[in-house]
């Protein structure tokens, strides 16, 4: 698959809207895997390009000075030196690969799309620095092993646990069959709705009981090994019996769609809107690290599962003091198992040095509390159900009542983008955009990806669109709401892939495609461009080290895939050190270097 950025396409936004960029130029060299995703999204800002020789990405004017950024696939020397070995490396393709039993590369370029949006994050942040009247950082670079280490962060975390996992991780998984074969996602959170499912298709109790807790726990596994049986009665009915067991039930299925099919409805907007709103004066400013350019603000986080929590983590790292609205008894997320110390180690992963205020949102008194926090702070930050917020009289037009100069950031489903949209759920998302059918090459039947793709790659989004969202406010005067979705998230991801359909190319990777070699001991993972000639080898018999070293004799890139996330905190190949936090849980790096 070729890693050339497609042809910049048209994008559909208001008029005569102010954008974070407006009137900044950047300079960025030739367009590659890594720069794809930076040259797009600073364009959607409001950024004008300048093509040059160089290798590092210049974004500077209208009084601010340069911010410059460099990408790399990993450190030199590494052997990580594109998406296919950054995956192998990182334990990407052993997440990937848990519901097949082995190792499997992603079909889609997620490491690098991942590190496209941090990147825009650096530059972003750097020029927040400058608008508040501080030295904030002048270059940022960002590696796509880090970004890696960010995705399997989760994983990592409950691999190197005081405890196993609450459900084994085994072969299996949705998406499911119907009787004409029609494959179909299945999303529901509540065990009620799962068991009214299955019994209404005359499912046994037994393997109806069974499949739950690992149906539940696959988006902290990535897996699912519940009874096959559970396949097989589904294989039996129609869709719409399906259909019809899932609306009595309140569970929801979504059929898999086809990547032509989301090229055709493609509108070509924004991963994120901004949005102006009363004119505000932020409080005033605080001393500005040049690392931390963020220092003085504070963002409220009323998040939960992974894309609010990972943005508002991401803000953090950055220097942002981050307050968590959590329900009367706290998170209940706090105790999911596997734990460290007593705490669960995914929520560390995402949750740790955030500072937690119980509010009760039903309750006026405490929204009145939840109103006179976000009237102290710069960014209230949440993914409640759509029209919650509004609900509550907290939404972005109430908030910035007690607040003119609030960002009011909220990262949801599908951006009221989608008709008749189904549940706005990481899976439910993969399924209903293509993303199923990207991720697996020709020769495997497509399904969403376990490894919580668009979750991930949301937080990234919302984390981003946040930091455009207080440029603009600096910049203007004006409060602004942000939204970002994981539909944006998942037309980011799928950019190639659509453009590749809409100049009638074949959109899914080919037969193989990324697909790890098994030596006696392990498994490697060639470069993609090398791919094809380390097929004629039979490496089947050699050790992992003697097998890298006969491809690399004859002139072929190649690393070994991590397939035990524990091993990733004493690998030499990475590019930053993975250190322990008080619980004794692991911290991947900050996925940026800021100087």
């Amino acid at each position: 698959m070729a890693s050339s950025a497609p042809p910049h396409t048209e994008v559909r936004r208001p008029l005569d809207v102010p954008r974070p960029l407006d009137a900044l130029c950047f300079d960025i060299g030739g367009p590659s895997a890594l720069t794809r995703v930076v040259a797009d999204h600073l364009r959607r800002l409001g950024g004008r390009v300048r093509d040059t020789a160089s290798a590092e990405i210049a974004l500077g004017g209208a009084g601010f000075a340069p911010v410059t950024a460099r990408t790399r696939w990993g450190a030199p020397g590494s052997g990580i030196e594109d998406e296919a070995t950054a995956q192998a490396a990182t334990g990407v393709m052993a997440v990937h690969g848990r519901r097949h039993g082995a190792p499997r590369g992603l079909g889609v370029d997620h490491l690098a799309t991942a590190t496209g949006v941090l990147t825009v994050q650096g530059l972003l942040a750097g020029l927040v620095a400058q608008a508040r009247g501080g030295d904030g950082p002048r270059h940022v670079t960002t590696t796509a092993d880090r970004a890696g280490l960010l995705a399997v962060s989760q994983y990592l975390a409950a691999s190197d646990a005081d405890e196993p996992e609450a459900v084994g991780i085994g072969v299996g998984g949705p998406p499911f069959t119907s009787a004409e074969g029609v494959v179909f996602e299945l999303e529901t959170l509540d065990p009620g709705a799962w068991a009214g499912f299955w019994r209404a298709l005359d499912a046994p109790a037994d393997a109806m009981r069974a499949g739950w807790r690992p149906f539940q726990f696959r988006y902290a596994t990535a897996c699912a090994p519940f009874p096959p049986v559970l396949h097989e009665i589904a294989r039996t009915h129609p869709l719409e019996r399906i259909r019809q067991a899932a609306a009595a039930s309140g569970a929801e299925v979504c059929p898999l769609r086809a990547l032509a099919e989301r090229a055709t409805e493609d509108d070509g907007a924004d991963p994120w809107s901004l949005r102006l709103l009363l004119p505000g004066v932020p409080a005033a400013a605080r001393p500005v690290s040049p690392v931390r350019p963020l220092e003085g603000m504070t963002v409220l986080e009323a998040g939960r599962r992974i894309q609010a929590p990972l943005a508002a983590h991401l803000l953090g790292l950055l220097g942002a003091r981050v307050i968590r609205i959590e329900p009367p008894g706290g998170d209940p997320l706090r105790g999911m198992p596997p734990a460290c110390s007593g705490v669960s180690a995914r929520w560390l992963a995402l949750n740790r040095g955030k500072e937690a205020v119980e509010i009760d949102i039903k309750s006026p008194d405490d929204r009145r509390r939840l109103r006179g926090l976000a009237a102290e702070a710069d960014v209230f930050l949440h993914n409640w159900a759509p029209g919650k917020a509004a609900e509550l009289e907290l939404d972005a037009e109430h908030l910035a009542a007690a607040n003119p100069a609030l960002v009011h950031a909220y990262t949801g489903g599908w951006a009221d983008r989608i008709p008749d949209a189904p549940m706005g759920t990481d899976f439910m998302v993969q399924a209903r955009t293509g993303v199923g059918e990207a991720v697996h090459p020709a020769d495997e039947p497509p399904a969403p990806s376990l490894l919580t793709l668009l979750d991930v790659l949301g937080g990234l989004h919302g984390a981003e669109a946040v930091l455009a969202g207080l440029l603009l406010r600096e910049r203007t005067g004006h409060g602004v709401r942000v939204d970002s979705s994981l539909l944006g998230a998942a037309d980011t991801l799928l950019a190639p892939a659509l453009e590749r359909v809409r100049r009638g190319h074949d959109p899914r990777p080919p037969a193989g495609f990324r697909r790890p070699v098994r030596t006696s001991d392990g498994w490697i993972a060639p470069s993609d461009p090398c791919a094809a000639a380390a097929a004629a080898y039979d490496l089947s018999g050699m050790c992992t080290e003697d097998a890298l070293h006969r491809l690399r004799s004859h002139g072929l890139t190649a690393t070994a895939v991590t397939t035990d996330l524990s091993d990733l905190r004493h690998d030499p190949r990475l590019s930053g050190p993975i250190g322990r936090d008080a619980h004794g849980a692991p911290v991947v790096p900050a996925p940026w270097s800021l100087v």
